[in-house]
């Protein structure tokens, strides 16, 4: 993945300012570490990532999602949700954010057990097992 990209996404998010030339390989390297990424493009331009760390069993972390502010509302950052859950279906997701992001991901079928400025939404897979007659 080229850090170039992710950089620029972050810095958009105000995630980031200025990385230090020194620095700027952990945009790769955190890519290179994680169990599943998804990027989306347009053209030549990273407009969206998702990075997941998971022990690939029983539970996932979403540690990065990020879609461009041209391309926001349209269904992407759902769309990369959704792909990540497809992964581990059945297991437990989480994702640790701010207030600002508690009704996106209630949207994506997470819910919010912290109300607080900061918490984190959870998408419980036996649940969804349930519904799909894996469990009783």
């Amino acid at each position: 993945m080229p850090a170039e990209h992710v950089e620029e996404l972050f810095q958009e998010a105000g995630w980031i300012r200025e990385t230090p030339n020194w620095q700027k390989e952990k945009f790769t390297i955190m890519f290179e570490n994680s169990t599943w990424a998804f990027t989306m493009w347009d053209q030549d331009r990273m407009i969206a990532m998702v990075r997941v760390i998971s022990d690939q069993v029983m539970a996932a972390n979403i540690m990065d999602l990020v879609v461009s502010k041209d391309y926001r509302g349209r269904g992407i950052g759902r769309k990369l949700v959704q792909l990540c859950v497809q992964k581990l279906p059945h297991g437990d997701w989480f994702a640790h954010t701010s207030s600002d992001n508690f009704s996106f991901y209630r949207k994506c079928g997470f819910e919010v057990k912290d109300l607080s400025e900061h918490g984190t939404c959870a998408y419980y897979g036996y649940i969804q097992a349930r519904l799909d007659g894996h469990r009783g």
